[in-house]
């Protein structure tokens, strides 16, 4: 996840940041412009001068955010949350001056600069001050409670607490019903706290985005995409049709696996929904933790990356005890302990990096290395969940100025292997583009910024992950193949539903189509509508379950990370072809070629300088967004499953279907 421009949970996203507005804000003057006096500086002056200040105030901002996140207490939160309303404060400002350079000459660099300025918060805080200062509480409230979730059972020495980590690998690893329905739901008791204040949130932030123009917040994120906010609801229901008859045919595979494992009655839930805590993950995104039960074909073309990260993990651990002596107390090889986790974690990052500079990309600065958190601390909550982070907007375009971070609890798993090259994606977006003006350091749009590590992990091949010693040489064969692709298909495939529903919740909610007492009823169908999924037992109001994802009290816009997976698989073909790839596209990997590195680093360079349209052709060749490269990479394993499904009632049926936007339903947005 990226966390450009942090402000209290991605308050400020580069992604929304880096998106030209379709629609005009109204004045913040009644006389028309013509009447105005001209402003005391230019627009193009206006411009120098908020990319100055935002860049002096932004490390302040950072450092505020980056201490709720890795020392969640209530001081933390406090210090956040007042640099988080300082800077909303700012911005309003800001916006509130650009209003007054409508129809003035500027340059065209100016034009895009002011467009963006507009879009630049995920989170439009009211112009009231008080009401500004009680959203930015309420902000750093939510991702605090929701980072020291904790799920506890029995009374006094009894009582066995747990926080989303360990109950997160109980789902991935245990095939025990009852303990994995244990496990989900006590996860999800913990945001039940957070749905009241999220009500406020979302009143807030409304009201926020009605100051600029919008009708609501939902309609201001989908007005970021240099494209009018109407068109963004059916363009990607254009992507999800192209795509949706392979996620029902790897659901219906995994369904009937579920089946065989657990039974049709525990399995299912009722009309082919399979039961949401089977999944091996807390909220049904990804479903790599089903190999055990899902893998086609038993050791073909074995890839057991766990299992390798797992045994270097020993060997560091072997080296620390060794270091500790054969007397060592248990406080010292309790250190050792700790030494192997962070030396593995440190591994794992080294070989991500590994890739990125085989391209002809810079390593990480040393500051990287001495201020990421690699592993959880023992002596305080903090957020796990993986993020990047740019604390300085500095930088030559190399490594020199540049204080970058990535923020995890990493663990010797396959899943962290592949989302530590994911986050360095984000840092090396942000080291290419941070010599531009502040305002234009962000991805062309949203999706980009999430794709350029996922589009790292495609190229993450058998034969690559053989040429850097961490799997034996793979088998070549049609098993060994449907196997590799098997696996991709359960982080990514399984992913795109739930990357188009919950913003859909979103728009409604902020709509207003949704409403409070409907918040996880609404959850559900959507879940049922696009997943196939739902709870094994009924989630009445009491529940806020949409708060159990980080990314809902972290208010961080969603639709990004199903733009990511589409344009993943674009860019990835892009660079297969810049490499000189002529071969099936899944064995594709461009390691260690510098022309595909340089077209690649072309790409991140332009930032946010262009509509991404443009960026989007000089790597591909075309402006359009299109699920074909991934049809395509995954072909292979789409008629395998349409083999292994034959004879099977495939699908399944939701209660109800979810709307569109009821503001777009009465009336178009404005342009």
């Amino acid at each position: 996840m990226k966390q450009r421009h942090l402000l209290l949970a991605l308050a400020v996203s580069a992604a929304v940041l880096s998106l030209a507005a379709c629609k005009k804000e109204a004045a913040t003057d009644t006389a028309a412009p013509a009447a105005q006096a001209a402003p005391a500086e230019s627009a193009d002056q206006f411009i120098a001068r908020v990319n100055a200040e935002y860049k002096a105030m932004y490390p302040e901002m950072t450092s505020a955010q980056w201490l709720s996140s890795t020392y969640i207490n209530d001081d933390s939160a406090r210090v956040a949350a007042k640099a988080n309303e300082r800077w909303l404060t700012t911005l309003n400002g800001w916006i509130e001056q650009a209003g007054k350079y409508e129809g003035q000459p500027m340059s065209e660099d100016t034009r895009r600069a002011l467009h963006l300025l507009k879009l630049m918060t995920a989170m439009p805080a009211p112009r009231d001050p008080a009401k500004l200062a009680e959203l930015a509480a309420i902000a750093t409230k939510l991702e605090g409670d929701y980072g020291a979730g904790t799920y506890c059972t029995g009374e006094g020495d009894q009582q066995t607490c747990r926080q989303l980590g360990e109950l997160e690998q109980v789902l991935a690893r245990s095939h025990d019903y009852d303990k994995q329905l244990d496990a989900w739901q006590g996860w999800h008791s913990t945001a039940v706290a957070s749905r009241k204040p999220y009500q406020r949130f979302v009143e807030l932030v409304n009201e926020g985005a009605r100051e600029l123009g919008y009708t609501d917040a939902g309609q201001m994120w989908r007005a970021g995409y240099d494209m009018p906010a109407e068109q963004v609801g059916p363009e990607t229901d254009r992507l999800w049709e192209q795509v949706k008859p392979l996620y029902e045919q790897l659901h219906c595979y995994t369904r009937a696996k579920l089946d065989k494992e657990y039974g049709k009655d525990k399995a299912e839930v009722g009309g082919g929904l399979i039961a949401a805590h089977l999944t091996g993950n807390m909220w049904q995104q990804d479903w790599s933790n089903l190999w055990d039960q899902l893998q086609p074909y038993p050791g073909a073309g074995s890839l057991d990356i766990t299992a390798a990260l797992e045994k270097q993990h020993q060997t560091n651990l072997s080296a620390a005890l060794a270091k500790a002596g054969a007397g060592a107390d248990v406080a010292a090889r309790f250190k050792a302990q700790r030494e192997a986790e962070l030396a593995t974690a440190k591994q794992m990052t080294e070989r991500a990096q590994d890739f990125y500079v085989s391209l002809g990309m810079p390593k990480l600065p040393p500051g990287y290395w001495q201020n990421t958190q690699f592993i959880k601390p023992l002596d305080r909550n903090v957020v796990c969940h993986a993020s990047a982070w740019d604390m300085n907007m500095g930088g030559d375009g190399k490594d020199v100025g540049a204080d970058v971070r990535t923020k995890m609890c990493i663990t010797p798993t396959e899943e962290h292997f592949t989302t530590i090259y994911h986050e360095l994606g984000h840092i090396y977006y942000d080291l290419a583009y941070n010599p531009l003006p502040p305002l234009f350091q962000g991805g062309a749009n949203d999706g980009f910024h999430e794709a350029i590590g996922d589009t790292i992990v495609l190229a993450m091949t058998p034969q690559y992950l053989n040429s850097i010693g961490l799997v034996d040489k793979p088998q070549e064969s049609r098993e060994a193949t449907i196997n590799a692709q098997m696996r991709m298909a359960l982080s990514g495939v399984s992913f795109l539903p739930f990357g188009l529903m919950i913003d859909r919740w979103r728009w409604g909610v902020f709509d207003g189509s949704i409403k409070p007492e409907q918040y996880n009823q609404k959850w559900w169908e959507l879940k049922a509508q696009y997943q196939g999924v739902a709870p094994a037992s009924a989630r009445g109001e009491e529940y806020f379950d949409a708060g159990a994802k980080y990314h809902v009290p972290g208010n961080t816009p969603y639709l990004r990370y199903f733009l990511a997976r589409i344009l993943q698989y674009q860019f990835y073909k892009g660079l297969c072809d810049a490499a000189g790839y002529t071969g099936p596209l899944n064995q594709c990997t461009f390691y260690g070629n510098k022309e595909a590195g340089q077209k690649y680093w072309a790409m991140l360079s332009k930032g946010a300088s262009q509509p991404w349209q443009a960026t989007l052709k000089e790597l591909t060749g075309t402006e359009k967004l299109d699920a074909a490269p991934m049809l395509e990479y995954f072909a292979p394993l789409q008629e395998w499953l349409k083999q292994q499904n034959e004879g099977q009632m495939c699908g399944w049926t939701a209660s109800q279907t979810a709307t569109a936007p009821a503001a777009e339903q009465t009336k178009p947005a404005s342009p």
